[in-house]
Formats: structure tokens, sequence, C-alpha cells
């Protein structure tokens, strides 16, 4: 069998390993689960190195594990690649009916109420629902923001969300001297989740900031461990105050 730009021949290929492959066919939905999800983050990694060739490559990955999942499913009558295909397909005409009928609207803010109101009428008991609790928590901060932005529930002005945070910040100090970890850490969540509103209102995504910030960290604590390496020495030999030098040497570089 020879690589294919097919959907259909991918499917096929996907079914031969599934019957042929040892390790393929002993997968079960739970056994990849988090392949799929590492495959996710793979794949949001290359968006933000801006490396196309690689992002697509990753989509491949994530393509492989629609498709392996719906083999799963078909083999024991749960649901097939073509129900998949058809219930997206239904739900985003269902969902945009300023596209696909006579409804007008005026413009985005408009389209992302109307997408709210059309979940509840489907059976949603909250606008909330069909978030996972299992997203990293700024990610998770920030739908859930977004998702009462549109129906109306949020801060006219960033302003107003920074006065909140400033707020919270009072608040979690006061728990620093208390022997009530419990009530700490409650007030260093709410603390988080008003930092990850100011920044939405200022368009500003926390999670790609984190994960900037942590690759700065990443970068500059690598430079520390070069230098100290190449004097022959270890971070466990070395000390706050060399360490540093080399951090500020490292904040120095292009």
């Amino acid at each position: 069998m020879s690589p294919s730009h097919k959907f259909e021949d991918l499917i096929e290929l996907i079914s031969i390993l599934r019957r042929e492959c040892p390790w393929d066919r002993k997968q079960t939905h739970d056994s990849i689960k988090d392949n799929l999800i590492e495959e996710a983050y793979e794949a949001v990694e290359a968006i933000d190195e801006k490396n196309f060739e690689e992002l697509s490559k990753e989509l491949g990955d994530l393509l492989l594990h629609v498709i392996f999942h719906s083999k799963m499913a078909s083999e024991t009558g749960s649901f097939t690649i073509d129900d998949v295909i058809f219930r997206i397909s239904e739900k985003l005409i269902r969902r945009h009916p300023h596209v696909f009928s006579d409804i007008q609207v005026n413009g985005s803010e408009e389209v992302a109420s109307n997408w709210e109101s059309i979940k509840l009428k489907e059976g949603k008991e909250s606008i909330l629902d069909g978030i996972p609790k299992h997203l990293p928590g700024l990610i998770r901060a920030r739908r859930m923001q977004e998702k009462a932005a549109n129906v109306g529930f949020d801060w006219s002005e960033w302003q107003l969300a920074w006065e909140k945070l400033n707020e919270e910040i009072d608040e979690w100090k006061e728990t620093i001297t208390m022997q009530n970890p419990e009530k700490r850490r409650e007030e260093f969540g709410d603390l988080l989740f008003s930092l990850v509103n100011v920044g939405r209102l200022l368009k500003l995504n926390a999670e790609d900031a984190i994960r900037l910030a942590n690759n700065k960290f990443e970068e500059r604590f690598r430079y520390i461990e070069k230098k100290l390496e190449e004097n022959g020495k270890t971070v466990n030999d070395s000390n706050l105050e060399e360490m540093d030098r080399y951090w500020n040497e490292a904040k120095r570089k292009p």
C-alpha cells in the first residue's frame, strides 16, 4: 500500500492496521486517550512556533486518532466515521442559522450569543456545559469567562476587572498569616481566576502567556546549567549568587 492524499485510503489503512498489527489490535478507547491529548498539545506547539510543516504532521496525528476511535467504535456497533462526519456537519449547520437560513446578525458578538442560546435549546442545562473539567485550569477559566461574557455577564471595561484583581490580592494576603492552608489555596485560586479575566479583557490568552513564560524560564535556566558545565560545575556545586549572575547574562542575550 502506498501513501495517498485520499481520506478513504487513510480509513482503509487504519482498518488494515487494526486487523493485522498486534499493537493496534489490542488498543482501546481508554488505552490511547492520553495520546489524543498529547497529540493536541503537539499541534498547539507547532502553532506557537509557526511551524506549518510540523503542524500538518500533527494534524495528521490528530486525524489518525479520530479515525482510530471511530474504527474501534464501529467494531462494537457504537458509531462509525460516517456518523462522526454527519453529526459535526449537522451541528455546524444548526448553530449557524445566519449562514444557512434567513436570520440576520450584527457582528461576531451576536453570533457568539446566538450560539449559546442554540446550545441551551439543544438541552444543555447551563451555558457552561461542554467545557471539559479536565482542561488545564487557565484554559478552563478563560472558556467559562468567555461563555458568560457571550450572554452579557462581563465587566464593561478591563479597569473594573483590575480593581477586582487588586481586591483578590488583598484577600489572599490576609490568608498568608492564617493557619488555614485550604483558605489560602481558595483565595489564591480566586486571584488566578481574576488575573485570567483581566488578561482576557485585554485580549491576552493566559495559557499562551504562561507557556511563553515557562519557555523563557527553561531557556534561561538551561543557560545557567551550560555556563556552570563550562566551568566544570553543576547546579549542586553552585550558589544563588553565581546562578543569578548567569541568569542576568541570559536575560541580556538577544
